[in-house]
């Protein structure tokens, strides 16, 4: 992806926006509850029974700011971001076995 000065500039300050251990946790919460067929994937995150158990679940917490944090890191490398998302890439689609088509 080629990035113009201005598009760098718009997506970092956008991000720099961004409350991650928030807005993480509430985004992986809202992806488990609206497709609960999702939950198969986190299976050893405990309880994730229904909307109040997923919300509260610490691991979903952390997770969800794990996202977004790699995200933050692609933001800081955007002239790299294939580079940056190849392992996690590699890591979803060999090791856990998720299907790109999620990632679409």
């Amino acid at each position: 992806v080629q990035w113009t000065a201005e598009e760098k500039q718009l997506i970092t300050g956008l991000w720099g926006k961004v409350n991650v251990a928030e807005c993480g946790g509430e985004a992986l919460a809202r992806l488990l509850i609206v497709y609960p067929w999702t939950q198969r994937f986190f299976a050893s995150f405990g309880n994730l029974s229904g909307a109040t158990a997923i919300i509260g679940n610490p691991k979903v917490q952390a997770h969800g700011k794990k996202v977004l944090t790699s995200f933050g890191e692609a933001v800081k490398n955007l002239d790299g971001i294939k580079n940056t998302f190849s392992s996690l890439s590699e890591l979803h689609c060999d090791k856990l076995h998720v299907d790109p088509e999620n990632f679409r």
